[in-house]
């Protein structure tokens, strides 16, 4: 394969953001809209993110479910967060989680890998779920609006290979 060759492919398929995090944002839109197509189709397709530098320690990520009535859901997660100045780096990770509002309580299902149990801290405010967790190399936290009201004494949690899983009664 040609160098010519090699960079056609790399356009193809990565995505190259050049000078860093600013341009990270604006490719996520186009990557979104290429991947809502290619599901659609029922294609795949995997790349790598370039430009961010050895030193850059950014987790980027995202889900896309496609709710009742064809209406998409896009829910991001990680550490690279936006802001009116710019894409910024931060030690605290958001993690991927699935809320499940259930017939007779809401499940909450969380990935946060690297800590362990003593160091996780679940809270309930009024509809608002707060999860934090501490490990030696990671941290992670995220405020969860719950979609119905719930019996705060119900709350249980349980922690098993870096997965939180949070049970409410309504």
């Amino acid at each position: 394969m040609t160098e010519k060759e090699k960079k056609e492919k790399e356009k193809k398929e990565g995505i190259d953001f050049g000078m860093g995090l600013g341009g990270i944002f604006d490719g996520i839109g186009g990557l979104i809209e290429s991947i809502s197509k290619m599901a659609e189709e029922g294609a795949s397709k995997v790349g790598e993110i370039k430009g961010l530098g050895d030193k850059v320690k950014g987790v980027y990520g995202f889900t896309i479910r496609t709710l009742a009535g064809g209406e998409c859901k896009v829910e991001p997660f990680g550490n690279i967060k936006k802001t009116p100045e710019g894409p910024v780096v931060e030690e605290e990770r958001e993690p991927l989680t699935d809320v499940f509002d259930e017939k007779s309580e809401i499940l909450v299902i969380a990935e946060i890998p690297g800590v362990h149990e003593e160091g996780i801290a679940v809270d309930l405010k009024g509809d608002i779920l707060e999860i934090s967790a501490a490990g030696k190399n990671r941290t992670y936290y995220k405020e969860i609006l719950l979609p119905a009201k719930v019996k705060p004494e119900t709350l249980s949690h349980s922690y098993k290979n870096g997965v939180l899983e949070i049970r409410i009664k309504k």
